[in-house]
């Protein structure tokens, strides 16, 4: 560029000696040697060039071809540090928008920070704790379209159809209290529905959406009513009421006898539209963006699935922050939505007068042992073993891709 400067000095001097057809030659010849692809503009530099304007007894302005201007506007805060601290956060968070990562972000920094996993200045640390959610989006704009180009496998849930009933006694449904809890299975057939194939217990709580995940054998209502029974006794809170849909796995004479015992109490709510949608949400964005559409129908695979949950369960429920609506209305063709604070569901349980002290204590006590980049890189080893057994009985279809955390 400095060597180009006295160029386009000389070349503007030439052109406000030129007569006009010599001026043709010059202008071509310097939008030719600059890129500049307006030629209006590019005759209006070699014009101004050198020419003075005052503003004032005192002050004036020289135009100068080969100057650069200075671009109005405050410093940018934050840097290539920021950028590659936000974006290693950002990756170890599943990739949320900046909504969902700026409530926890601190929280993230702290417990990177205290394992030992986040190495930067305590400068650029700092600035990161104060950004805002437009400005992490912003930051990794490009990013997320890197992201986008790769793509992900699957589609989205669609519009419940079907008429959904619940197993329930005479307690009320209340979904302003944690204990409610919505249940569905997700069937790892493969594309293949023949014979015996795994199948995932997926249970959400629909007031903190704290969620609890099981792979069976198979829909076999003894497998089930067993997978219900272990989270009910993980579960930090009271089970107080479960709603599933009609399938035979959960509307059968076993698992009704067990619901209407008489310690339980269990009741059902009336069936509406779009119901289980709690449940249909993280069907997808837990158990197929985690674990994909392929066929799992081994005990090996079983196995390691459940070893994926244990370690899903503590990511999702202390580390990924849920999004209440609270209103929904429509002005015009616009439909606009309201939501509470952005908390994860350990936040949520932690401010529910149902939970015990002694419960919250307890899960106190697991947060602060936990160590969020060795739990994700626990989460990647059992990803990558179900990818490898899918690709021992898949060894002829070439075109398997490989759909575990690239971390």
């Amino acid at each position: 560029m400095f060597e180009r400067r006295p160029i386009y000095r000389e070349t503007a001097k030439q052109y406000q000696k030129a007569s006009k057809k010599e001026k043709m030659e010059i202008l071509d010849y310097f939008v030719r040697i600059t890129g500049l692809k307006n030629r209006n503009y590019a005759a209006r530099l070699l014009r101004q060039h050198g020419k003075t304007i005052y503003l004032g007894k005192k002050n004036y302005l020289k135009a100068d071809i080969a100057k650069k201007g200075k671009r109005p506007g405050r410093k940018k805060k934050f840097g290539e540090e920021e950028l590659k601290l936000l974006k290693k956060v950002w990756e170890i968070e599943n990739y949320m928008c900046g909504k969902r990562l700026k409530p926890i972000l601190n929280k993230v920094l702290d417990n990177l920070l205290a394992n030992g996993h986040l190495h930067g200045s305590p400068q650029a640390i700092e600035n990161l704790r104060h950004i805002s959610a437009s400005s992490i989006d912003r930051l990794l704009k490009h990013e997320r379209k890197k992201l986008e180009i790769k793509g992900r496998k699957g589609t989205k849930p669609g519009t419940l159809l079907k008429q959904q009933i619940a197993i329930r006694t005479w307690a009320e449904w209340d979904e302003n209290c944690p204990g409610f809890m919505e249940i569905d299975l997700v069937a790892h057939e493969g594309g293949n529905s023949r014979g015996d194939f795994a199948q995932t217990l997926n249970m959400v709580d629909v007031w903190s959406g704290w969620t609890e995940l099981v792979a069976i054998k198979n829909k076999a209502s003894k497998w089930v009513r067993e997978a219900i029974e272990k989270v009910q006794r993980r579960l930090p809170f009271e089970l107080r009421g479960i709603d599933s849909d009609t399938g035979a796995e959960f509307i059968n004479h076993p698992l009704r006898d067990w619901c209407e015992a008489p310690d339980k109490i269990y009741k059902g709510r009336s069936s509406r539209s779009n119901d289980n949608c709690y449940v249909e949400q993280k069907n997808y964005s837990i158990v197929r963006q985690n674990v994909g559409y392929f066929r799992y129908d081994t005990e090996e695979e079983v196995y390691y699935l459940n070893q994926l949950y244990a370690y899903l369960r503590l990511y999702t429920n202390f580390f990924q922050p849920v999004m209440k609506m609270t209103e929904k209305k429509r002005i015009g063709s616009k439909v606009q939505k309201k939501h509470d604070d952005i908390k994860t569901p350990y936040q949520r349980l932690l401010e529910s007068s149902y939970v015990s002290e002694a419960q919250k204590e307890r899960l106190t006590r697991l947060y602060k042992a936990l160590d969020l980049f060795h739990l994700r890189q626990k989460i990647t080893a059992c990803q990558r073993k179900l990818f490898s057994l899918q690709k021992k009985k898949n060894v002829k279809n070439k075109n398997l891709e490989e759909t575990v955390w690239n971390f």
